[in-house]
C-alpha cells in the first residue's frame, strides 16, 4: 500500500523535469539563472531532509507523511503565479522543504514494514512505483506543457492530494495500532541509546560520495532536459515520452536486477557496477545525440541507477540501529539533497561556459572515480556495527 500511494503521488510528479525547459523556454531566464533557481530545489531538500528525518524519529512516519503529502497541494497550485527569479526561488524552496520531508518518514515506514531480508526489494517495489508513476508524469508533463505550463502544477497539486488522501484511509488505524506496539516495546528497551549518524564517521564518508554519485546521476533532472531540447532538438512531447520510458523500464527490469545483484554481487560489487554504468551512460552522449543514442543512454543509465539507488537505502538502513533509522534516512537523503543544489548550478555553468560535451565527459569521469570509492568503502563500513571507535 505505500507502493500505491507513491504511485499516485509520483503520477502526479511532472513539474521537476520541466522545470528548466519551462523557466528558459516560458519565462525566458538564461540557463545559468535558471540553474540558480533550481539549486533553491536542492537548498530546500536539504532542510526538509533534515527536519524529516527529526521529527520522523519524534512523531511518527505516519503524520510526517501525511502533512508532507497535504501541505504541498497549495504550494503547487502558487508555483505559477511567480514569473521572477527571486520570486520563483522562494516558492521552490518552500515546496522543496515540504515535500522532501516525506522521503526519510517514508523510508523508516518500508523499514517499519517489510522483513529484514526483504529489505532491498522493498525499497525496489517502492521505486518500481515510483518509476512507474514517473513513466506516467513526465508523458503526460509533455503534453500538458505544449498546451499550458500551468497545468503541470495544477496536476502535481492533484496527485499530492490524492496520495494524501489514500495515505491517511489506508495507514491511519495501521499506524496507531503498530504505534501502541512500539510504546510496549520502548518502556522495555527504554535504556537503549544509539548514536547520532553526524558522528559516525564511516557513514558520514559513506554519505559523502552519495553525494558525488547524486550530483552527476541528477544532471537527468536539471541540465537533461536542456540538453535534449536546446542541443538534441527534440520537442517537449518527445522529451516526456523519453522520460517515461526510463520509468516504464524501470519498472520492467528492477525487481530482476535486484535479485540478480542479491544472488551473484556482494554490495561493494553491486555499487561498483551500478556507479559505472551511470557515468558511461553519461560520457555517450558527448560523442552520438541522435534519438537512437539518447534512448541507448537512457537504457543503461537505467540499468545503473536500479544496481545503486535502492541498495544505498538498503545499506544505509543496514548501518543504522532500531531507534535512530529516521536520522540515519534524513542524513543519506540531506547526501542527495546537497547535490540538488549543487547540481543545477555547477552543470548549466559547464554547459554554458565549455558546452555539452565537456559536461558528460566530466560527469563519466567523475562517476568511475566514485564507483571505485564504492567498492573499498560500503564493505569497509558494513564489516561491523556502529562502535565508539567510528564516532567522531
Amino acid at each position: 500500500m505505500l507502493a500505491l500511494v507513491m504511485l499516485i503521488n509520483r503520477a502526479g510528479s511532472m513539474v521537476l523535469p520541466f522545470l528548466g525547459v519551462y523557466m528558459t523556454a516560458h519565462l525566458h531566464f538564461s540557463i545559468e539563472n535558471s540553474g540558480v533557481v533550481l539549486s533553491f530545489f536542492g537548498i530546500g531538500s536539504v532542510l526538509g531532509s533534515w527536519l524529516g528525518g527529526m521529527i520522523t524519529d519524534k512523531i511518527g512516519e505516519y503524520k510526517v507523511q501525511s502533512l508532507s503529502l497535504l501541505l504541498s497541494v497549495p504550494l503547487f497550485c502558487m508555483i505559477p503565479l511567480f514569473t521572477t527569479e527571486v520570486g520563483l526561488a522562494g516558492i521552490i524552496l518552500a515546496q522543496s522543504i515540504v515535500s522532501e520531508t516525506f522521503r526519510p518518514a517514508n523510508s523508516v515506514a518500508i523499514t517499519k514494514y517489510a522483513k529484514p531480508e526483504n529489505l532491498t526489494r522493498a525499497f525496489s517495489l517502492n521505486r518500481m512505483a515510483v518509476n512507474l508513476g514517473f513513466s506516467i508524469g513526465p508523458a503526460l508533463g509533455g503534453i500538458l506543457s505544449a498546451i499550458s505550463y500551468e497545468f503541470l502544477f495544477y496536476s502535481n497539486a492533484l496527485g499530492a492530494l490524492m496520495a494524501g488522501i489514500t495515505y491517511i484511509v489506508f495507514f491511519r488505524k495501521r499506524d496507531q495500532l503498530v504505534t501502541r506496539k512500539a510504546k510496549k516495546v520502548k518502556e522495555v528497551n527504554n535504556t537503549i541509546t544509539e548514536g547520532s549518524p553526524y558522528r559516525d564517521g564511516k557513514f558520514l564518508l559513506y554519505c559523502f560520495f552519495c553525494m558525488l554519485f547524486a550530483i552527476c546521476f541528477f544532471q537527468l533532472f536539471s541540465t537533461l532536459t536542456i540538453f535534449y531540447k536546446d542541443t538534441a532538438h527534440l520537442s517537449q512531447q518527445n522529451i516526456g515520452y523519453l522520460l517515461g520510458y526510463s520509468g516504464f523500464l524501470i519498472v520492467l527490469l528492477e525487481m530482476s536486477l535486484v535479485q540478480i545483484a542479491e544472488k551473484y554481487f556482494k554490495l561493494g560489487v553491486t555499487m561498483l557496477l551500478g556507479t559505472f554504468l551511470c557515468g558511461f551512460a553519461y560520457a555517450m552522449m558527448a560523442f552520438d545525440y541522435s534519438i537512437v543514442a539518447l534512448v541507448i543512454s537512457m537504457t543503461i543509465l537505467c540499468v545503473g541507477e536500479i544496481w545503486t539507488l535502492p541498495f544505498m537505502s538498503t545499506i544505509t538502513a543496514l548501518r543504522s540501529g532500531a531507534h535512530n533509522k529516521g536520522a540515519y534516512m534524513g542524513l543519506n537523503g540531506i547526501s542527495f539533497s546537497i547535490a540538488f543544489i549543487v547540481t543545477p548550478y555547477v552543470g548549466t555553468l559547464i554547459a554554458e561556459k565549455f558546452g555539452f560535451t565537456a559536461l558528460w565527459l566530466g560527469t563519466g569521469i567523475f562517476a568511475v572515480l566514485i564507483a571505485i570509492a564504492f567498492y573499498f568503502i560500503v564493505p569497509w563500513m558494513l564489516d561491523r556495527k556502529v562502535s565508539e571507535e567510528d564516532m567522531i
